[in-house]
């Protein structure tokens, strides 16, 4: 009988154990204008890691460089994840930057507060595709870079909704199971081109992801939910992560008790784990 201490231990263990110096690698992080991608970007770059920042808003990715250990090791480079023609350019000065790339965290992407029969069709697309199509679409850009050299890590940052799903999380849910079957389809292709795919799988942390996330309109939530303001701070998330992204792990959850709980009711009790959630407050 597993218990729930042997789940949550099983779900760290990859089929590497290696340890990475950051020191002058290079990291595409996506989505490093605030939260998680914010933190992940200053805590590399207490590493001496080499940074290429993308989100859309440009004044706040370089109020995120100002805050590195070296901004001179740290390059902004504006993109939307919706604008997947641009793709090509963008990865073209992503590796000239420092001659190459070691590592892209696909962390950007958006949310969702709403009953499915009360959102919009467009709303469910738009999610779909920054959250997916954004994400396969920038890893493909950079795949055969990784290939040629023989050598890279993409890091996706999903969540615990990519494992269970949730009420007004319809679309968003979705777009992260969806980013599950992707990568670990990926991950055994790439395998003998030495090129490693991390899954993080965050719980509730401490972001701006409810108030940005949409409504059934298609327009901003903007308001905070209780699980995120009373979640993990982004400084702490950042350093569990990057914990794990340094021993290549393949799939790591990071959140409290309840989050993991959730996971491991999923895999071996789902029937318990349906009523649990029919009847909780996810707001």
């Amino acid at each position: 009988m597993y218990n729930f201490n042997d789940y949550s231990n099983l779900l760290y263990l990859g089929l590497e154990n290696k340890t990475m110096n950051y020191n002058n690698k290079t990291i595409w992080i996506t989505g490093a204008s605030s939260g998680i991608g914010k933190a992940l970007a200053i805590n590399f770059s207490k590493q001496d890691a080499n940074l290429i920042l993308s989100a859309r808003n440009e004044l706040s990715l370089n109020e995120v460089k100002a805050t590195c250990k070296d901004p001179e090791k740290v390059k902004i480079l504006p993109l939307d994840l919706s604008e997947h023609t641009s793709f090509d350019e963008k990865t073209k000065l992503a590796l000239g930057y420092f001659n190459g790339l070691d590592m892209l965290v696909n962390n950007g992407g958006i949310s969702q507060r709403s009953y499915a029969i009360e959102t919009k069709l467009s709303v469910d697309k738009k999610i779909l595709e920054v959250n997916y199509f954004g994400t396969i679409a920038l890893t493909k850009a950079i795949l055969p870079h990784f290939v040629a050299k023989k050598n890279g890590q993409i890091v996706v940052i999903s969540s615990v909704i990519g494992k269970i799903g949730a009420p007004l999380r319809t679309a968003y849910a979705a777009s992260k199971h969806a980013l599950h079957g992707f990568f670990d389809s990926l991950r055994a292709e790439v395998y003998n081109d030495n090129i490693t795919v991390t899954i993080i799988c965050p719980g509730y942390v401490n972001t701006n992801v409810s108030k940005n996330a949409l409504s059934a309109d298609g327009t901003k939530h903007n308001k905070d939910d209780k699980g995120n303001t009373n979640g993990m701070l982004p400084d702490v998330f950042a350093k569990k992560a990057i914990k794990s992204i340094a021993k290549q792990k393949q799939e790591v959850v990071i959140g409290g008790a309840k989050e993991k709980m959730a996971v491991y009711l999923k895999r071996f009790f789902p029937s318990i784990l349906a009523n649990i959630i029919r009847k909780i407050d996810v707001t």
